[in-house]
């Protein structure tokens, strides 16, 4: 069946860094684009970066541009996210997703979470 399985987050100190994993099966991980969301308490789920299914093409949200590399390796059907000069704010649940338009069919998948915590 269809896993998304997310690793890696933990608690760092303020200006730290992390790198999250995502781990996809069930599927043609090279096939689908990805993206990473997080959801903090309280707050609706925002987008954070995307890659399209070749890896050639990213994109990020404004909040973490220049401060978060999203990348894949589709032999390994992985993505990352690495993240640099961590701050308070970025504390939340961290979700992969996976989407793609399959014989005009949306397809569309989401990995449990993985909490990134930032505090001193």
């Amino acid at each position: 069946q269809v896993q998304l399985v997310e690793s890696g987050g933990d608690l760092v100190q303020p200006g730290g860094s992390l790198r999250l994993s995502c781990t996809a099966s069930g599927f043609t991980f090279s096939s689908y684009a990805m993206r990473w969301y997080r959801q903090a308490p309280g707050k609706e789920r925002e987008f954070v970066a995307y890659i399209n299914n070749s890896g050639g093409n990213t994109n990020y949200s404004d909040l973490v541009k220049g401060r978060f590399t999203i990348s894949r390796d589709n032999a390994k059907n992985t993505m990352s996210l690495q993240m640099n000069s961590l701050k308070t704010e970025d504390t939340a649940v961290y979700l992969c997703n996976a989407y793609a338009l399959i014989n005009g069919n949306l397809r569309n998948f989401w990995g449990q979470g993985t909490q990134v915590t930032v505090s001193s």
